[in-house]
């Protein structure tokens, strides 16, 4: 079930920050739709228009994303989420998996440097910010996957995943120290991009059909170049609509619209 209210603002963050607010969730848990820029009016002001937003927000994503994870929480995850990246039967003897513990230093038992480079950078950095877990790591051609589960793991991830995607970008930096091809690491915490990937799905289903359903353009929150993939990537053959992406980064966001009917 979900819950939508609609707000207006001096701005579309303004009015956004109020939706926010009333719901008592970040902008990671719901769906924003802008329905009206607004406008800033003339002399004094004379003229201006507020900005209009509507938020929703599903009864799942509040039980799944706003709760605090324990430790027994973590461990089910990573028992659960090995197949995430794709794993299969063919390469379950490549799954390395190593503690990160305190005061101790990790040896990566991977078989290539790519991978330990990767995996031995990665949990140094947790460990140094406190957060200490299991870490498991795997290869697949010019891709190295590392899956961390431990305890209170909020600051490896940060604000929309931003601080993930920064330790990620310095272990791809890493990993192609040791390469002589180019190397790239998918870095997943708690199995946070799992969740996201899977609330973007849905949302992104959702809003298509209710294009469908208006005849009128939806114009989604920013999101990062990743997200805006998947979005479009998980609408690409839904029938009646088309995506595209405007606007410059850190605002760059995904519009989703209807097909047009060339008969």
């Amino acid at each position: 079930m979900a819950v939508s209210i609609e707000k207006s603002g001096k701005t579309v963050q303004h009015a956004i920050n109020d939706a926010l607010d009333e719901l008592n969730v970040s902008a990671d848990d719901v769906v924003i739709e802008v329905l009206d820029e607004g406008e800033s009016g003339g002399l004094l002001g004379i003229g201006r228009k507020p900005a209009k937003v509507r938020v929703t927000l599903e009864e799942a994503e509040i039980s799944d994303d706003n709760q605090d994870y324990s430790t027994q929480d973590a461990t089910d995850a990573a028992q659960s989420d090995d197949t995430y990246y794709g794993d299969s039967e063919e390469n379950t003897d490549e799954l390395n998996e190593a503690q990160m513990t305190d005061g101790d230093s990790y040896e990566a038992e991977a078989e290539t440097p790519e991978e330990a480079e990767a995996t031995s950078y990665i949990a140094s950095i947790l460990s140094g910010i406190g957060i200490h877990g299991r870490i498991s790591s795997y290869r697949e051609e010019n891709t190295v996957y590392v899956d961390v589960s431990g305890e209170d793991c909020g600051a490896a991830i940060g604000r929309r995943g931003e601080t993930l995607d920064a330790i990620q970008y310095l272990a791809t930096l890493v990993a192609n120290r040791v390469s002589e091809e180019r190397m790239r690491v998918i870095l997943d915490i708690d199995g946070y991009r799992r969740r996201r990937e899977d609330s973007l799905i849905s949302m992104a289903e959702r809003m298509a059909e209710k294009v469908t359903q208006t005849g009128k353009p939806c114009r989604l929150q920013p999101m990062s170049p990743a997200e805006r993939r998947i979005v479009h990537s998980s609408l690409q053959n839904f029938e009646g609509v088309t995506t595209y992406s405007e606007g410059d980064d850190p605002q760059r966001h995904v519009v989703i619209t209807p097909e047009e009917n060339d008969g």
